[in-house]
């Protein structure tokens, strides 16, 4: 595959598309993930099995000292099946952000894609510092470029199977210099290629301006970035406006997480009803075209076969909720399919 041949088409696990082709998208989500931290991925860190007795015990995270089971996306059929269902509550795609560190398996997405008839969007590169491999420490920023364009181009982790986005990149505050290197790789790889950037931003609500200035003084459009998570970092709207009016655009993506509790960090995490109104401040500001929206699944427990919402929640229940609250169709349809459609076409 060459820059040309991608240009102008959104390429899926199962190769480009036209993207017309693509309809409601979720913007940031894991099918086939591994997020345990690298150093408890033991057997004896499983914890028990999750049932329903346990599972509001397992995601609250209080009470249960091993519970490394949950975050555990390794069950391929079961991945089939919650995609099938998302396909049926009104859903057409996924953007699978699993990138290095997380345990990605192209092939496994490429086959949930085809028995599912589900356009999977798979993401590249590396996850934050602490998830990398140590050899990356000592790699050069041309080299990260290069091997992402080799996973768009060619084939990501061994496989043929390439990749539609670039990320998520991992950064974290403070900002590491390792992950500064992969960013600039990221950036490198993005203009070769044409391909977007998905960012995880470090839990600090100033990070996402940090990383978006950064991006902006290496000459980067910054219309081609995501910057994830949004709804656990950026609390005030000054903040949020700011972030929007530097060009990137801002991704919600932890729609069905209606808990206060977040068990990463001291915030008061929001609920969807909050989302949508950072959401409608945002589109009263002019940035109707700034935001997408997701899931962000990782865990075992947000998927409907362990007592989750699934990814099915944002066309089942927040849609009808969006229309409620006074959204058109016009502005649910540029979150889910246009604004998704314009940031994964290649140009």
């Amino acid at each position: 595959m060459t820059r040309n041949e991608l240009a102008g088409k959104i390429q899926t696990v199962l190769g480009p598309i036209e993207p017309v082709a693509l309809g409601r998208t979720l913007m940031h989500e894991h099918v086939l993930c591994d997020i345990r931290p690298p150093g408890t991925r033991a057997d004896n860190d499983l914890g028990p099995e999750i049932t329903l007795e346990n599972v509001w015990q397992i995601n609250y995270g209080r009470g249960l000292k091993r519970a490394g089971r949950k975050y555990m996306l390794d069950l391929e059929d079961i991945a089939t099946r919650e995609v099938a269902m998302m396909k049926h509550d009104g859903g057409d795609a996924i953007v699978e952000l699993t990138c290095g560190g997380l345990s990605p398996d192209p092939d496994g997405l490429r086959r949930i894609a085809a028995g599912t008839g589900v356009h999977l969007i798979m993401g590249c590169g590396y996850y934050v510092n602490d998830y990398q491999d140590a050899r990356n420490q000592g790699r050069s920023v041309d080299d990260f470029a290069g091997e992402m364009i080799g996973q768009i181009l060619t084939g990501a982790w061994g496989t043929d199977v390439r990749a539609g986005m670039i990320g998520e990149i991992g950064c974290q505050a403070p900002w590491t210099d390792l992950e500064k290197k992969v960013m600039q790789g990221a950036l490198i790889a993005a203009a070769a290629t044409g391909a977007a950037i998905n960012v995880h931003p470090g839990r600090d609500p100033d990070q996402p301006q940090e990383v978006a200035d950064f991006i902006k003084a290496a000459g980067h459009p910054t219309e081609r970035i995501v910057i994830s998570h949004i709804d656990r970092t950026i609390f005030d709207l000054e903040r949020l406006l700011r972030l929007a009016d530097s060009g990137v655009t801002v991704e919600f993506d932890l729609f069905g997480q209606e808990s206060s509790y977040y068990g990463l960090s001291d915030i008061d995490m929001p609920n969807d009803a909050t989302r949508l109104r950072l959401i409608r401040s945002l589109i009263e500001h002019g940035h109707l075209d700034r935001v997408v929206i997701s899931h962000d699944i990782c865990y075992r427990t947000r998927l409907a076969s362990f007592g989750g919402h699934g990814y099915g929640h944002i066309f089942r229940n927040v849609v009808p909720m969006m229309a409620q609250r006074g959204y058109s169709e016009d502005e649910i349809d540029a979150i889910l399919v246009r604004n998704p459609r314009r940031l994964l076409t290649f140009v």
